[in-house]
């Protein structure tokens, strides 16, 4: 009988035992539940960006509009893709470089009706991918700098100067699609009349310009180039883009150096046409300096030797800018790393000089 109650009692013991056990661990398991629901969830892995090709933009619809961040492309909030209120972004490829260069005989007479086969071209040392188009281009719309030296040192040619460049924008600015803008410097540069295509307005603009201090050329030139230059050539519509520069080439007050100046044109893809004032027989370092920067953005520097010449040099620089051939080609192994890349376009009839920029700038990623 003892035997049969103590086992009874033994069995409940062990029950009880068991019981507790069971509870115990559902609270534990409960609060363990709750703790984990209120974490937050673990993010995923973030996707490694899409690889993208060398110079990729985005092209907006037609109809305009900011564009949207990524993975929304054309996709406001509670629009649809590809919606006729929400057209979807494009996305294109452009890596082409747009070459514009002049062709003349040994006299500085300009070469017409030349071919595409009459031309060997290398960029970056390499013969590029593809030629999309050659074509001898005289409409296309200026965008002209007149850049003028009004620093002590050319006083006595000032007037002449004025003159000269009046002349020169009133041959020049012909259509309503040409603008033009007229800035002077002596130790600090000066906009004195901005884009316009009003002849009046730019007359003024040269007329408003006195001769007194330095002379910051590199400067001038510089600004000009990333001020006024540097933003018409990121547009769509294709445009002769020049700076016409008046002055002696002494430098004595700049803050940046002649690179950085070539270097701006070259950013800025415009051609640099240099009127000398030096009217002495000899060539002095200004001459050089002028040469250079003229060369290196595939234009001319002009010597007049007296005042009546510069006139002659503003003509030649007007007929140039309306007879010259444009090529657009696709640059073999092209990296947009905004690193400089070399240009040598010569022509296979070597009687013919070319005169081309000697390189350009990748646009950077």
């Amino acid at each position: 009988m003892e035997s049969a109650m103590s086992r009874k009692l033994f069995l409940r013991a062990r029950l009880i035992s068991a019981l507790g056990i069971l509870i115990v661990a559902g609270i534990v398991t409960g609060a363990t539940l709750r703790v984990a629901a209120q974490q937050p969830a673990p993010s995923p892995a973030a996707p490694a960006p899409p690889a993208t090709s060398p110079a990729t933009v985005t092209a907006e619809p037609a109809t305009g509009g900011a564009q949207q961040p990524a993975g929304q492309a054309g996709t406001p909030s509670g629009g649809q893709a590809g919606s006729p209120d929400n057209p979807p972004l494009i996305k294109a490829t452009v890596n082409e470089v747009n070459l514009i260069f002049t062709v003349t005989d040994k006299h500085g007479d300009f070469i017409p009706n030349l071919k595409q086969s009459d031309f060997a071209l290398l960029d970056d040392q390499k013969a590029p991918a593809r030629i999309s188009s050659f074509t001898q281009q005289t409409n296309l719309p200026l965008r002209v700098g007149i850049v003028i030296d009004a620093s002590t040192s050319i006083r006595t040619r000032f007037q002449f100067e004025q003159q000269a460049a009046t002349e020169f924008l009133l041959q020049s600015i012909k259509s309503k699609s040409d603008r033009a803008f007229v800035m002077g410097f002596d130790s600090t540069p000066s906009i004195m009349q901005d884009w316009t295509n009003n002849l009046d307005g730019l007359e003024v603009g040269v007329n408003k310009l006195r001769p007194g201090g330095g002379t910051a050329l590199f400067d001038a030139v510089y600004t000009a180039c990333r001020d006024k230059l540097l933003d018409i050539s990121r547009g769509q519509e294709p445009v002769r883009r020049a700076m016409v520069l008046v002055s002696d080439g002494n430098d004595n007050q700049s803050r940046a150096y002649v690179e950085d100046a070539i270097k701006m044109c070259q950013r800025a893809e415009t051609i640099v046409y240099a009127i000398s004032t030096n009217w002495t027989p000899s060539r002095g370092k200004g001459d050089d300096v002028l040469k250079k920067i003229a060369e290196a953005t595939g234009g001319r520097a002009f010597f007049p030797t007296s005042v009546n010449e510069i006139s002659e040099g503003f003509t030649s620089i007007e007929e140039e800018l309306r007879s010259q051939y444009a090529l657009t080609y696709t640059p073999a192994d092209f990296k947009a790393d905004g690193a400089f890349r070399t240009i040598y376009l010569f022509c296979n009839d070597r009687r013919y000089q070319v005169r081309a920029r000697k390189g350009y700038f990748s646009p950077k990623q």
